[in-house]
């Protein structure tokens, strides 16, 4: 499972109790930067490929399927795109778009701060991008939570009502301190790779991939699932109204089960989970 930006390996996650009856064995890691993970300057989304056939060989694991919440989405469709022999399927859950989709305004109904963050990125590059998130990440080392308040504004009452729960907070907090081991590294080349060419086509990706979206998303917008769903031709969409950016976290058992059945063929309308389901920490 690929963690979301800024995130890390600890989740949030489903407990390991649910996994256990559900069979599913679940693998998460740190990306470059994130961590103690060692960082690696320059890195493309389908850089990641490489760290997952590593993993994979480590664990004698030849077939899996691959999941990846928001800044995870990208790199979960990397292994479906550049690893067809080895991923049984794919799920991204508000996942974003390439930065250089043809017919996609990438920026429509994309918060302000994505939107600086972004563009930034696409016009300073990664000094420029490091120097304005280093002082970010710093804070969220001392208060985790400062990361949710500064978004608080731009959130969608949708969001607001899922981050209410106590115990989610907590497992967010640990996340991002982690996240943050190596100041804004991570974070950084995350928003770098997203903004330059991914290293693969996402029209290549053949095997069963659910796209989830909520519909009230104002981080990763609707529009970028809308225009994944229609170059991905093995493909479910899951538009989920009154749902935003963070009600993926409710729905990750759901498509973890999606994932370990028969993609398409098992595409009901999921039931979701409540966060007491989660382990770990994330955003």
């Amino acid at each position: 499972m690929f963690h979301g930006t800024p995130g890390g390996r600890l989740g949030p996650l489903p407990r390991d109790s649910l996994l256990y009856r559900l069979g599913i064995r679940l693998i998460t890691y740190d990306r470059p930067g994130y961590g103690k993970s060692t960082r690696r300057e320059g890195r493309r989304v389908a850089d990641c490929v490489a760290d997952v056939e590593t993993i994979a060989a480590y664990l004698d694991i030849k077939r899996f399927a691959v999941v990846g919440r928001s800044g995870g989405g990208p790199h979960a469709l990397a292994c479906a795109a550049l690893l067809p022999d080895r991923v049984s399927s794919v799920a991204a859950i508000v996942s974003l778009a390439p930065h250089d989709a043809d017919g996609l305004d990438w920026y429509q109904d994309m918060s302000a701060s994505n939107q600086l963050k972004y563009k930034v990125a696409s016009t300073d590059g990664r000094e420029v991008v490091e120097e304005r998130l280093t002082p970010e990440a710093m804070r969220i080392a001392e208060h985790p939570w400062k990361l949710i308040d500064s978004l608080y504004a731009e959130m969608p009452l949708a969001d607001r009502r899922v981050l209410r729960d106590g115990a989610l907070r907590t497992v967010i907090e640990k996340s991002y301190v982690e996240a943050v081991q190596q100041q804004a590294a991570g974070w950084a080349d995350d928003v770098m790779a997203f903004v330059q060419p991914w290293g693969f086509e996402v029209s290549t990706i053949d095997c069963p991939t659910m796209l989830w979206h909520g519909m009230d998303d104002v981080f990763s917008p609707l529009t970028h699932t809308n225009w994944l769903k229609q170059r991905i031709r093995n493909s479910v969409v899951r538009r989920e109204p009154r749902a935003a950016h963070f009600h993926a976290l409710d729905a990750l058992p759901d498509l973890l089960l999606w994932l370990t059945a028969d993609g398409p063929e098992f595409a009901s309308p999921p039931t979701y989970a409540t966060s007491p389901l989660m382990a770990g920490s994330h955003h």
